[in-house]
């Protein structure tokens, strides 16, 4: 069937010959519309004509009845094709050939019931559901008796009586259980309603007349008697449930009394795990759930498997072998993970992974250093997983539970002077100038002020090495950010001392978060008592990389800094401090000037007050290659009086009165030479009125 986009496109010519199949008379000179719809009427009488197609009827399925083997015991042997009616008289065959035996007219098989099966009937009524087995064990027991009375009569006088389908179970439960668990077997064991029990002789198992002494089914017949004085007999007012035929659409049955005496209801109550439900804030964020578990069993993780017939098998535990170690870091999602210094504390490999529990247990913190044992990862894990604590910061887990945080500590003055000048294999005129006009003490806040090319480097160098080679109870850390690599490699290798680096080619965000761990660290390690040092190249650098990861403030200060950038290098720096009993943070950093950019002069004036010790560096000595180039004038400590005894005190005090009317270069070049033909700064000073 064509449509009428289709026709007008079409010539004349195609649409006479179309005309023409349809039995339409029409020609060539007729208009093109007139012909267009003559098409269309005919198409749709013709569409119109033809009859519908019968809707296809749904077929019910019927299940079919298989063909079964049964096995016949004694004379209890029964045919089920017989009882449940599904044989047909077409194939119904014998199973002796008697031509003596009559077939029995059709009227034949309505005889009357036997009286033992009217007994039955009048003595257990039929009721919706299956007969208790203490009404089965009676019928079993009256049939029976009744098949001894048969066999004593000859073999033509006995009254067999066709078999009752009903679902007959001899073997007796013990009284403790007190609920019958309900079957569910195919009911097609069942005679169907409406059915009158029939007897057919010609169809009787031969093998039922004869009785076998050895079955299993065999009931003694002073058991059956029991049993009858056990139940009672039932009495007219016993209720009796009446089977009608019927079902509605659901399937249930119409005559149900609905008293709960035809079924027993089981319901499977299901198991709700309230620990699956994920717990959500206010924000629909994921909550750390408290744990429930006691910290004693932590750390357990031996299981038995235990076999049926078998004894019990101890899987092999991996819990307390492999040592491990690192630095805690704690997810926002409660668990945490020990990173490893070989990665610079950022995520790696080597991380070990530490539960919320554990956390909770020990009272870790970020920058905890925890020394502990691990085990292998399970089946979908990723990382080694901590079994048990050793020790956190250096101390006995007991004893770092009850700590007091680092912000409630005291901070004093430093009181103690770090001694560099004590072993001769690191003392050089650098440090032993550094020890004379700006000692450094536990908790120190130390400046070094200097411009480019100056040997700042070098400097921090050797006052490090010279502080771990005379103070090997101090911690020592080397956090290097935004340097060049090829220093943190000459630095790695020539300092006794943890050097944690960032390059210049890393993002700003890693230079913020390595330098956020390193003083997490340093704070964990004070609060359980240690003397810790940081050395920190440089703070300039790490003011640029917070100014870069800080948001937007709106507030822009000379140099395009941020008001707000300055906040957390300021923490980092204010964190040293020297503790009331026991402790110390010492942080010396250094600080560019003179570079030609104004965000560094911001960055040192904002610096430059809160130290408590500042070394300057002269361009002009370095230029000169005079080193250390330390301007003797302007650098000094605040409150050396308590570094210093009351002689060197007294002595510097007339040094620097002498070297006060002169310039760097003079002041450096007269301090070196008396310097160096000395071998300690005591010598030195005593040598002072020559």
């Amino acid at each position: 069937m064509y449509t009428k986009e289709e026709l007008e496109s079409m010539d004349n010519a195609q649409l006479v010959g179309i005309a023409d199949s349809l039995g339409i008379k029409v020609t060539q000179e007729q208009e093109k519309e007139s012909v267009i719809y003559a098409i269309l009427d005919k198409a749709a009488e013709n569409t119109a004509a033809v009859e519908e197609s019968p809707k296809r009827k749904r077929t019910r399925i019927q299940k079919k009845e298989k063909d079964k083997v049964y096995t016949v015991k004694g004379k209890d042997g029964e045919n089920y094709d017989v009882t449940r009616g599904t044989t047909s008289e077409a194939t119904q065959l014998q199973l002796f050939d008697n031509d003596n035996v009559e077939e029995s007219p059709k009227d034949a098989k309505s005889e009357k019931k036997s009286k033992t099966e009217e007994k039955i009937e009048k003595m257990f009524p039929k009721h919706r559901g299956r007969r208790s087995k203490a009404e089965l064990a009676a019928i079993e027991a009256m049939r029976k008796a009744e098949e001894q009375e048969n066999a004593s009569l000859p073999v033509e006088n006995q009254d067999i009586p066709s078999p009752i389908v009903e679902e007959q179970e001899t073997v007796e439960y013990p009284e403790e259980q007190t609920a019958e668990v309900p079957s569910f077997e195919n009911e097609n064991n069942e005679p169907e309603e409406g059915k009158t029990e029939e007897t057919n002789n010609d169809f009787v198992v031969p093998e039922g007349y004869y009785d076998n002494e050895d079955s299993e089914d065999f009931v003694d017949d002073a058991e059956v008697e029991r049993l009858k004085m056990q139940f009672p007999t039932p009495t007219d007012d016993t209720p009796s449930y009446e089977l009608t035929q019927g079902v509605d659409e659901s399937g249930m049955w119409t005559g149900d009394p609905c008293d709960g005496t035809d079924f027993f209801v089981v319901v499977d109550i299901p198991i709700e795990d309230n620990e699956a439900i994920p717990q959500l804030d206010m924000f629909d964020r994921p909550m750390a759930v408290p744990s429930n578990i006691s910290p004693s069993n932590i750390n357990e993780e031996e299981t038995t498997i235990q076999v049926p017939g078998l004894p019990s098998i101890q899987e092999y535990d991996f819990s307390d072998i492999v040592e491990g170690n690192g630095v805690l870091e704690i997810i926002s999602d409660g668990y945490g993970f020990l990173r490893s210094s070989d990665y610079n504390y950022l995520s790696s490999p080597d991380d070990i992974y530490v539960s919320p529990q554990q956390i909770k247990k020990y009272g870790l913190k970020t920058g905890d250093v925890v020394d502990c044992y691990v085990r292998p990862p399970h089946e979908n894990e990723k990382y080694f997983a901590l079994s048990t604590v050793r020790f956190i910061n250096g101390r006995n887990p007991a004893d770092v539970r009850d700590r007091v945080s680092f912000e409630h500590l005291t901070p004093l003055f430093p009181d103690e002077k770090f001694n560099i000048c004590g072993d001769p294999m690191t003392t050089n005129p650098s440090t032993r100038i550094v020890d004379l006009f700006s000692p450094i003490g536990k908790g120190q806040r130390a400046l070094i002020v200097a411009q480019p090319k100056t040997g700042k480097t070098i400097l921090m160098k050797d006052i490090a090495n010279a502080i771990a080679a005379n103070h090997p109870e101090a911690y020592l850390m080397m956090l290097l950010i935004d340097e060049r690599p090829e220093e943190v490699t000459d630095m790695s290798r020539t300092v006794n001392a943890e050097v944690i680096a960032s390059t210049f080619d890393e993002p700003a965000d890693r230079h913020v978060k390595i330098a956020g761990i390193v003083l997490e660290k340093a704070k964990r390690l004070v609060e359980c008592g240690h003397d810790v040092v940081i050395f920190l190249d440089s703070i300039t650098r790490l003011a640029r990389a917070y100014n870069t990861v800080s948001p937007a403030s709106g507030k822009v200060l000379t140099g395009g800094v941020d008001a707000n950038a300055l906040q957390k290098p300021k923490r980092f720096f204010g964190a040293a401090r020297n503790i009331e009993r026991g402790g110390s943070l010492t942080i010396i950093a250094t600080a560019l000037i003179d570079t030609g950019s104004k965000m560094d002069e911001v960055i040192f004036e904002e610096f430059k007050g809160t130290g408590n010790m500042e070394l300057q560096l002269d361009r002009t000595l370095s230029n000169k290659r005079i080193f250390p180039a330390v301007n003797l004038i302007q650098s000094s400590t605040r409150r050396d009086d308590l570094l210093h005894d009351e002689t060197t005190l007294k002595r510097m005090w007339v040094m620097r009165n002498f070297l006060s009317s002169m310039n760097p270069v003079e002041a450096m070049n007269t301090v070196r030479d008396r310097l160096v033909k000395t071998r300690s700064n005591e010598e030195f000073l005593l040598s002072m009125n020559d």
